[in-house]
């Protein structure tokens, strides 16, 4: 892996970690397309620059964690859940499901299509919730934990972390940008977790080039990730998250096509 190849691969995990179409498989199909052999090293470096993103969070937000002491216990209800589903998990999704693409594109299109439908029930339903009336403090322990075990479906390559908790904040009727904001909280302790679990198991033995390349790839899905989150907020002030949905749907049928034809 060279250095463009660190590059790339931190603008993919940059843009896409905190969209709900799925960081890992973009860059499990970002390794495909520019050709790099599989390896064990290949997979923990997919794994670990996850840290990049998780830094943009805790830059952002850390002022609103340590403000509100319960908000730190209702992110802690959620990883719960998650923590139990990931270790039991580790073991088939690094060996067998973290290179399958058949994986990816079911999950991809499988995650697009719930995504549309749940927000065409929301926008049916017209649920009833101010975002300037409901605060992120208000979410109970109870819908932290459900969006927790939500969250753990993205163990499966393809899932999407965010696009689990949004779809189960959705289906919880939590607002829109309250859903978003607890998504990239979350985020925080899981990926933290994930990685740390990923390392210990898989200690990549890195050489001075290598390490070079792998803090370019954090250094640079950090600065993507802090303005794909400011995007985000942005975006999802007039919009809903259909477009996510159709984009999860085209990307998995060609995904499907390629490997059957």
């Amino acid at each position: 892996m060279t250095i463009l190849h660190s590059l790339i691969f931190g603008l993919v995990e940059g843009i896409t970690e905190f969209l709900p179409i799925s960081s890992t498989a973009h860059l499990i199909i970002t390794s495909k397309l520019l050709g790099l052999p599989e390896s064990t090293t290949l997979s923990s470096f997919l794994i670990a620059i996850q840290l990049g993103a998780i830094l943009s969070v805790a830059v952002l937000y850390t002022k609103t964690i340590l403000k509100n002491p319960k908000l730190i216990l209702k992110i802690a209800a959620a990883f719960i859940p998650t923590a139990i589903i990931g270790l039991l998990a580790y073991k088939l999704v690094k060996d067998y499901l973290l290179e399958s693409l058949l994986t990816i594109a079911i999950a991809l299109l499988l995650g697009g299509i719930i995504l549309i439908v749940l927000e065409k029930y929301f926008a049916r339903r017209k649920a009833k919730i101010s975002e300037t009336e409901e605060s992120l403090e208000q979410l109970s322990y109870s819908q932290a934990a459900i969006i927790g075990v939500c969250q753990a479906l993205a163990v499966v390559p393809g899932v999407s972390r965010s696009a689990a908790t949004i779809m189960g904040g959705l289906a919880l009727k939590i607002s829109r940008k309250n859903i978003v904001e607890f998504s990239f909280l979350l985020a925080l302790p899981t990926m933290l977790a994930a990685t740390a679990l990923d390392l210990y198991k898989s200690p990549p033995n890195l050489n001075g080039s290598e390490l070079i390349i792998w803090s370019i790839g954090l250094i640079v899905a950090f600065i993507t990730a802090t303005l794909g989150i400011r995007f985000f907020l942005r975006y999802i002030k007039k919009h809903d998250f259909q477009i996510f949905g159709w984009y999860r749907i085209i990307l998995g049928l060609i995904i499907i096509l390629y490997l059957f034809i």
